[in-house]
């Protein structure tokens, strides 16, 4: 029996690509789905086309379980209604998935206000919105062990530092301290929460220059967004307990388990540091570990 075969998930971001890819392994593998698409272009403005509509009737028609959903995440009653709709049309609850996303890339000295709001109300609100109404949800089950998963999206955007991007980066670290902290406070009721870094040849991937691509020598197959798919559903089933509160990258056919956050070196005073004693300290002992790791 498939891990995944009786548990409901909600998909964001599930009428193209990545988001696709992993509503589509998730029926094959025994789950019904919440497919969840606005259906906006990549810069998230008006796109007039009904992908989540299309990928839960495809869905359907191999003999899975799907709806659609055309929400908005970054409205909190968009996030409010998906856990309903789980609950109400397949009876609980048991996975969330947040991969809806938009670009708006600029150099941060050309990118304007709204270029920022709007990348960060979408990616990082919008992981809050539907955090909040699952977490809630899932709090009032008081099943420690429920098996229930938070699965968001962050990117290498933010753990590297992308040039073009920085309030698709700032909101994409944003999304890693959220899901420490879900990680940290939602154990007691049976969640785990875990980030997906990943790297595939998206309508996202599609948009960046090519002068700031990295150069690597793969094929379509490994390019593909469906390869990040199989670890989604690994975390999504019931086997994945032991892992909560990590990122994980998807690259082609490779997965990766990134460290989080630990000091590297610490300097130790006794009292309050002159300025320039400290200058001295922090060059003498920290620097060669900077210049080491770069």
């Amino acid at each position: 029996m498939s891990s995944l075969t009786g548990r409901v998930a909600v998909v964001t971001g599930a009428g193209r690509g990545i988001g696709a890819g992993i509503a589509r392994l998730f029926a094959q593998e025994g789950a019904a789905v919440v497919v969840n698409d606005l259906g906006v272009d990549l810069d998230g403005s008006a796109g007039g086309t009904n992908p989540a509509g299309e990928v839960a009737a495809e869905i359907t028609r191999a003999g899975g379980s799907a709806v659609a959903d055309h929400g908005d995440v970054s409205d909190p009653a968009t996030g409010e209604r998906l856990v309903r709709t789980a609950v109400e049309q397949f009876g609980k609850l048991d996975v969330l998935v947040n991969a809806a996303g938009i670009l708006r890339d600029r150099m941060i000295f050309n990118m304007s206000e709204e270029e920022w709001d709007d990348v960060i109300r979408v990616h990082l609100k919008g992981h809050f919105n539907t955090i909040k109404p699952a977490a809630a949800h899932w709090r009032d089950q008081r099943a420690e062990d429920g098996h229930f998963r938070i699965i968001n999206f962050t990117s290498g955007s933010g753990l590297f530092g992308a040039p073009g991007q920085p309030n698709y980066a700032a909101a994409k670290m944003g999304v890693v301290g959220l899901t420490y902290s879900c990680a940290n406070s939602l154990a007691r009721y049976g969640v785990t929460a875990n980030a997906i870094s990943p790297v595939a040849a998206t309508r996202m991937t599609a948009s960046i220059p090519g002068d700031r691509k990295k150069a690597r020598a793969v094929t379509e197959d490994q390019r593909a967004a469906e390869n990040v798919a199989p670890v989604v559903t690994y975390i999504a089933g019931t086997a994945s307990d032991w892992l909560t509160g990590r990122i994980i990258g998807a690259n082609g056919y490779d997965v990766t388990l990134y460290g989080n956050p630990e000091p590297v070196r610490v300097i130790s005073g006794s009292s309050r540091w002159d300025a320039g004693a400290l200058g001295e300290s922090m060059e003498r002992l920290f620097r060669p570990a900077v210049t080491r790791t770069r």
